[in-house]
């Protein structure tokens, strides 16, 4: 796969937006910095893709409903994973 500027913009784009929702749907308060939010975005965004690939719905005609429920779930997750991983590396404290 070849990047692009404009496929690095998208994803970005995308990051923010997944990030957001992720944050919106995860349970409870998230103490993680927005740059870690556009970061659980841009994961829940690739690994939505790669499912949604695996799934056999990645390229459907019309609006992928599927490929973006893969990619909003994937964010919530990513987004409670760094919910409960930031705090322990910023503190410096190791599991």
């Amino acid at each position: 796969m070849t990047w692009s500027f404009g496929s690095i913009i998208g994803l970005l784009i995308a990051g923010v937006i997944l990030g957001l929702i992720g944050r919106l749907l995860a349970p409870g308060e998230q103490k993680i910095p927005f740059w870690l939010t556009i970061l659980a975005g841009i994961v829940g965004a690739l690994i939505g893709n790669l499912v949604a690939t695996w799934v056999g719905v990645r390229y459907t005609g019309g609006f992928d409903w599927w490929r973006h429920i893969f990619q909003v779930i994937a964010a919530v997750i990513a987004v409670l994973i760094a919910d409960a991983v930031y705090p322990r590396v910023h503190s410096g404290q190791r599991a």
